[in-house]
């Protein structure tokens, strides 16, 4: 499933910023970014990441900054003081320049100033805040992977209630089957034989009989509606992840779909389940993305 989710945190002098983008995919893919000073916890970070969720292509991007109070702050590295002042001396003198060595002319060795980043270099301080906010931003995706699975579960009642809708025109149409074989075998005995030609009516009445068994789908219509019952239940079903098993009664609605149109021998029921087909590829094509 698509979504995005993010978080961002404050805690002695650095900021963690943590951005998660979810793609569509059938399983769980999970590619992570960290700055130099987290990367002894990738498995750490994507453990936290697989752990909540079971499908899609997740990418996760974490950044630590120190605050602007925090870089402000400057040290003097004495030594390399001293080694400038020394080396412009030496400079002066070999010029033959009787101007002193200033304060100005040092300043313009930006390396005499170093910026303490000693709290960016303790990894072991660093991860629980980062952690904190890796959760924070995987509760973000979630919610917006939620609302995103509402919208679908939505779709996907509707087009069950059509498919239902659709098998009970399919039982009605079935239930003239009977009749429709009778006269179909009494038109071609008729062709045959010719009308002065008697025949037994008892062989006639057995054949039907034999024909009706072959041709009623009445046990895969009961199924195929068993199948969405629990399809609804499951769907409502937020308790634990419902992916695969819907996806699983989704190919047992397709069996009972192609049995009825195998069986039935009628144009208007085929017709029928065709619809009903293109109704359930769609809702697979997005099963795939549900966990």
């Amino acid at each position: 499933m698509t979504g995005y989710g993010s978080s961002e945190r404050i805690d002695s002098g650095i900021r963690v910023l943590v951005e998660l983008r979810s793609v569509n995919n059938r399983f769980a893919e999970i590619s992570v970014k960290l700055p130099r000073q987290l990367l002894s916890f990738e498995l750490e970070v994507r453990e936290l990441i697989r752990t909540n969720f079971q499908r899609g292509k997740i990418s996760a991007f974490i950044q630590l900054q120190l605050e602007e109070a925090e870089q402000l702050p400057l040290t003097v590295n004495q030594a390399k003081v001293s080694g400038y002042k020394e080396l412009l001396e030496t400079v002066r003198k070999q010029a033959g320049i009787e101007t002193p060595v200033t304060l100005d002319h040092l300043l313009r060795f930006s390396e005499i100033f170093e910026t303490d980043h000693s709290i960016l270099e303790r990894p072991d301080e660093i991860w629980p805040i980062a952690r904190q906010t890796i959760l924070e931003a995987i509760e973000s995706l979630k919610e917006m992977r939620r609302k995103e699975g509402e919208e679908l579960a939505g779709d996907f009642t509707q087009r069950i209630s059509e498919i239902e809708q659709t098998l009970r025109l399919i039982r009605e149409i079935a239930s003239d089957n009977l009749e429709t074989i009778r006269k179909r075998l009494s038109s071609k005995i008729v062709a045959i034989a010719g009308r002065d030609v008697e025949y037994s009516r008892d062989r006639l009445e057995m054949e039907l009989v034999m024909a009706a068994e072959r041709l009623d789908i009445t046990e895969e219509c009961i199924r195929f509606n068993s199948h969405n019952k629990f399809f609804i239940e499951e769907l409502n079903n937020s308790a634990s992840g419902s992916g695969r098993k819907l996806n699983f009664l989704l190919q047992e609605q397709l069996r009972e779909a192609n049995t009825i149109a195998s069986k039935s021998q009628n144009a208007d029921i085929s017709q029928k389940v065709v619809h009903i087909k293109e109704e359930l590829e769609k809702v697979r094509e997005q099963l795939q993305n549900i966990e």
